[in-house]
Formats: C-alpha cells, structure tokens, sequence
C-alpha cells in the first residue's frame, strides 16, 4: 500500500530542472575556488532534481542581466538559482541585475530563506536576494557563502515545484496540493 501511494506522489511531482549560475569577480577568473556551485549541486541532486545548466560569471550588471536572458531564452531549466552578489558589498548588483528583469516578485521566498538564515546568524540581515518569475522560470537568489546558499535552498525547496506548476498554468486548486494561494 505504501509503495503505491510513493509512487503516485513521485508521479504527481514536477521534479523542475534547474540552473545555477554563480556570480563571483575572483571565482569567474579562477582567481578563488568555487564551492557554490558543487554545494548546490549536490543538495539539489541529493533532493532527485536534475541540474541541466550550470556557470560563474562575474559580478557585473550587464553580464548577469544578460546571463539570465539567455538562459530563460533557451528554455531548459524552470528554475534559475544565482549564488552570489547579494550583501552590500560595492559589487554586490545581484538583485539590482534581476529585479529589472522579473515579470512578478514572489516576496514570500526570499523572506521565508532571510528567517530561517536568522535562526544560525544575525549577517541574514544583510542578505538582498529577491525571487520571481521570469515568463514561467522562477529565479532565486541565494547568498555567496556554500553553507549559506545551501541553507536558504533548503528553507524555500519544498515549495519550488509548487510555484513552477502554477507558473506553468496548473488550475488544480492550490488545497489540493497543500498549497495557501
């Protein structure tokens, strides 16, 4: 009985394909490691989501304006996490790169991830990342910290299948699918 009510669950489920793309001046030259990027990776594929795109760009408005473009363009990943450029450092220009960009806000996400970071560390506050749709991509931006992106991920990672379904034009009714919207 348990067996089939798993699998009618894992067929229900959207399993979204996503995107990561790292912001980072020293880590785009090579100049710095990067772990970001194989943190998420792993907690995504841990989770069973595919990760179909991956890269490090710096951290400069235009690229990752233009990044982003290109990648809702091609169409192959339903989400797209950055990690990186979110503080308030003077080449922090994440969420004024995407903002612009974003057909609607989806506050509750990032406002969900800056809580949950609150209960390890007072520096959430100073976390600016934003979160929205892009035609029907969902974009999160998650903080430059591996331990941090996988942290805010986590907090929000439930509900991401939710959001890229309705994005897509599911007209299930959201208590169905333990959904409040």
């Amino acid at each position: 009985m348990f067996r089939g009510m798993r699998a009618k669950v894992q067929a229900e489920r959207l399993m979204a394909n996503f995107a990561i793309l790292v912001l980072s001046d020293t880590r785009s030259t090579g100049e710095k490691e990067d772990k970001c990027l194989p943190a998420i990776e792993g907690f995504l594929k841990g989770k069973g989501d595919d990760v179909v795109k991956t890269g490090i760009c710096a951290d400069e408005f235009g690229l990752i304006q233009k990044t982003l473009k290109e990648w809702v363009d091609a169409g192959d990943a339903d989400v797209i996490l950055t990690s990186g450029g979110t503080g308030v450092s003077p080449r922090d220009v994440t969420p004024e790169a995407t903002r612009p960009l974003l057909d609607r806000e989806i506050p509750g996400i990032p406002e969900a991830m800056r809580a949950e970071s609150l209960k390890k560390t007072i520096h959430a506050v100073i976390s600016r990342g934003l979160a929205g749709l892009i035609g029907d991509t969902l974009v999160i931006n998650l903080p430059g910290s591996p331990k941090a992106a996988v942290e805010n991920l986590e907090a929000v990672h439930k509900a991401i299948d939710h959001i890229v379904k309705k994005a897509k034009g599911d007209k299930s009714d959201c208590g169905e699918n333990g959904g409040s919207t």
